[in-house]
């Protein structure tokens, strides 16, 4: 059984930062990317960033070079660093594990930017 688990995130005031961390547990064949999501009440889930297996990365226009994903393969771990937060950055951050099957969800961890 797949399991994803989020932490880290928490209440920042605007310009900080905070880091997410998904661990990842389970029978795992055929990974595509691993990346992370965020969604507000009434919109769409929205691709933050993600990292392929082999280690190319993507972020969306809103995020970009303010957030970086990485990850540990040791610890089976996938980060979010993110920099600079802004109040806009406020959401639920949902890790995702896309597989050639299907796409596996963590229960996610709200970050809420707010002075």
């Amino acid at each position: 059984q797949v399991q994803l688990v989020e932490s880290g995130g928490g209440l920042v005031q605007p310009g900080g930062s905070l880091r997410l961390s998904c661990v990842t547990s389970g029978n795992i064949f055929a990974i595509l990317h691993m990346g992370w999501y965020r969604q507000v009440p009434g919109k769409q889930r929205e691709l933050v960033a993600i990292i392929t297996s082999g280690d190319s990365t993507n972020y969306s226009d809103s995020v970009k070079g303010r957030f970086t994903i990485s990850r540990d393969n040791a610890k089976n771990t996938v980060y979010l660093q993110m920099n600079s937060l802004q109040p806009e950055d406020t959401a639920v951050y949902y890790c995702n594990q896309r597989t050639i099957m299907r796409d596996y969800w963590g229960q996610g961890t709200q970050v809420t930017v707010s002075s």
